[in-house]
């Protein structure tokens, strides 16, 4: 059968013998045709095998049909691996060169923005790892309601990384009308519980028993001991004419130790692991598959997902406890049919894991015993009070964390240090930059100028002019006393006085001392009162015919309180009659208008006199003097 039988379109036609493709995969002629019709499709299937061509191609061209306005996401393709999304984003980019459609990968380890600048501009297909969708669904920049196809790769592996949490909370997202495809290469309880959950009606596509071995792939185990393995790895490298080799490790100490042990041998090698930047770890992937680094020394984060092409060996440098991740691990070789060879180092502490996987595959690994390294350390693994198998590797990997931690906590301790000093010496140097600029002397020199002009303006009492509440000529204000009148009145002078001069006191404190100096404290009652018509028409001719004479004390201050006096006088208290030095002393004018109060006689408050001052500031007898032009 080939591609074309399938039903695919000429466009993806073209890319795929672009890439090679020749003819189907046994996974690919069993799941594209009801993937191509819209069924839920349920494949089991070993590593390896094409399954990302088989969910690829049918989602490409059902989404090419039509392109919906704004560009939502209409499939979503979720992996539990960076390596494996990238992986995954780039046969896309090869399946759907001839094609219209906008995909985009997403995942953490590196910075958000161009994640989501792509999603701004619109994506149709999003390949994503489960924790960088939902930090971005939570942030608001994916929305799934447009969802019309959802693939689960590598379910199994999600739920061994314990992300299977985050899948059904993802799984609330999307909408109910859906396409849905899951691949799994086994199926433990809990992926069939969330299958039966999941899918409707499935098109089951199976490939082999679950979790057996390419039969394409040579084993063989070397038994050998725990501080020869990186000895005899390098002694097989060479002698077998390595191409390339993935080395498995179970910890991230343990792969860092190998990886320079082996450039200690003059042996091309990086390590790959959970404690890597995502940038380091796709640097030594992208060098790994040009071929500038000879081996690729890793942990069961690169098990899966991982197409290095024409990958010659799989070492085993621990064997897993998991036996079913040696499935995973081997298979990263042998792929699409090609050969391969996997080898598996073996100490005496590890033969019973070596029993389980092979009850696991059905069958024996070759044993090699020919070979410089032959294990001689017969002793059995020592056991902690639980009886559980102490592994030494363990307690230096947790060893050599520890001493990262102290070296780096001591770094971070001189950094701080450090940075303290510099702040220190900065302030120094700034504290020593003040006193050269500003001497002491110079301080104390101008203290005793400041001193000094105190008795300097000491005899200005000559130029002083008397107080006079009433002037009755303008008056001179010293020279070079310019108001500032800011930006409301711009280039506008006016002469103010100096607040220290005896003469020119401020109109606020003048203010607040006449009262005090008044006299006429008893004609208020005066002024409240409401005399007759009659006799108010005699007193208003005698002001009139005699002129207040100028010295006569400030004749304002009367109307100034007489609006408060009338006030409180209204509440039927009994007037006072003025005495004739009272009634002298009342202006006219004042008077003439409190006549004239409609107010006053309906029974009603008197309004306000509009001739009286509002304020302190607006009294004309002590502001006049300082705001009058001098033309003498």
């Amino acid at each position: 059968m080939t591609f074309r039988e399938l039903g695919l379109c000429a466009p993806i036609l073209t890319a795929l013998e672009e890439q090679g493709y020749q003819k189907p995969s046994p996974i690919q002629t069993k799941a594209i045709p009801p993937a191509l019709a819209g069924r839920d499709v349920l494949g089991c299937a070993q590593t390896g095998t094409g399954k990302t061509c088989a969910f690829a191609a049918p989602i490409l061209q059902r989404l090419e049909g039509s392109t919906p306005p704004g560009r939502p996401i209409r499939a979503l393709i979720l992996t539990p691996t960076r390596e494996l999304a990238i992986q995954i984003g780039e046969s896309f980019a090869a399946y759907g060169k001839y094609l219209h459609l906008r995909h985009t990968v997403i995942f953490g380890g590196v910075g958000q923005n161009p994640q989501v600048d792509a999603l701004k501009r619109g994506v149709d297909i999003l390949i994503a790892t489960p924790g960088r969708l939902m930090d971005l669904h939570d942030q608001g920049f994916v929305s799934l309601d447009k969802l019309e196809i959802f693939v689960l790769d590598e379910a199994d592996r999600m739920l061994d990384m314990g992300f299977i949490h985050d899948v059904k909370k993802i799984l609330k997202w999307l909408p109910r009308q859906k396409q849905t495809m899951l691949f799994s290469a086994t199926m433990p309880p809990e992926i069939a519980d969330l299958v039966n959950s999941l899918l409707r009606d499935p098109a089951r596509v199976a490939v082999d028993p679950v979790s057996s071995p390419v039969e394409a792939i040579r084993q063989s185990v070397y038994l050998v001991d725990k501080a020869n393995k990186t000895r005899l790895l390098a002694h097989l490298i060479r002698t077998l004419h390595v191409k390339n080799a993935l080395v498995f490790t179970r910890t991230k100490h343990g792969a860092n130790k190998v990886a320079r042990d082996l450039e200690k041998e003059g042996i091309s090698a990086a390590a790959i692991h959970g404690n890597k930047s995502q940038t380091a770890r796709q640097q030594a992937l992208s060098d790994f598959k040009a071929g500038m680094i000879q081996c690729l020394v890793a942990t069961d984060i690169a098990a899966r997902g991982l197409d290095i092409e024409e990958l010659s060996h799989v070492f085993n440098y621990n064997l897993p406890e998991v036996p079913e991740t040696y499935v995973h691990r081997i298979g990263r070789t042998g792929r699409a049919g090609r050969g391969g060879q996997a080898i598996a180092f073996c100490d005496f502490s590890e033969q019973p894991l070596l029993k389980d996987i092979e009850k696991l595959i059905g069958r024996k690994v070759p044993l090699v015993e020919a070979h410089p390294y032959p294990m001689e350390v017969f002793e059995a693994p020592k056991r902690d009070k639980h009886g559980k198998i102490i592994n030494e590797e363990d307690a230096e990997a947790r060893a050599a964390a520890r001493e990262l931690r102290r070296q780096r906590d001591e770094a971070q301790k001189a950094a701080a240090r450090e940075k303290r000093l510099e702040e220190q010496a900065k302030e120094a140097q700034a504290l020593q930059a003040l006193e050269e600029k500003e001497p002491a002397p110079a301080k104390s020199r101008r203290r005793r100028k400041k001193k000094s002009a105190v008795p300097e303006a000491a005899p200005a009492p000559e130029a002083e002019i008397p107080f006079d509440p009433l002037p009755s000529r303008p008056r001179l204000t010293r020279p070079g006393t310019l108001m500032d009148t800011g930006d409301s009145m711009p280039r506008t002078e006016f002469h103010r006085p100096n607040p220290l001069d005896s003469d020119v006191i401020m109109d606020a404190t003048a203010r607040l001392l006449a009262p005090r100096k008044s006299t006429l404290t008893t004609a208020r009652p005066v002024l409240t009162e409401e005399p007759p018509r009659a006799s108010s028409r005699k007193r208003k001719k005698k002001p009139t015919a005699q002129a207040a004479p100028v010295s006569q004390p400030v004749p304002a201050e009367p109307s100034v309180q007489a609006a408060p006096s009338r006030k409180r006088k209204k509440k039927g208290t009994k007037k006072a009659e003025p005495t004739p030095e009272q009634r002298r002393l009342v202006p006219a004018e004042p008077r003439k208008k409190q006549g004239r109060n409609r107010n006053a006689r309906r029974g009603m408050p008197p309004e306000p006199h509009r001739t009286q001052p509002k304020d302190s500031t607006e009294q004309p007898s002590l502001m006049k003097p300082y705001y009058l032009d001098i033309g003498h």
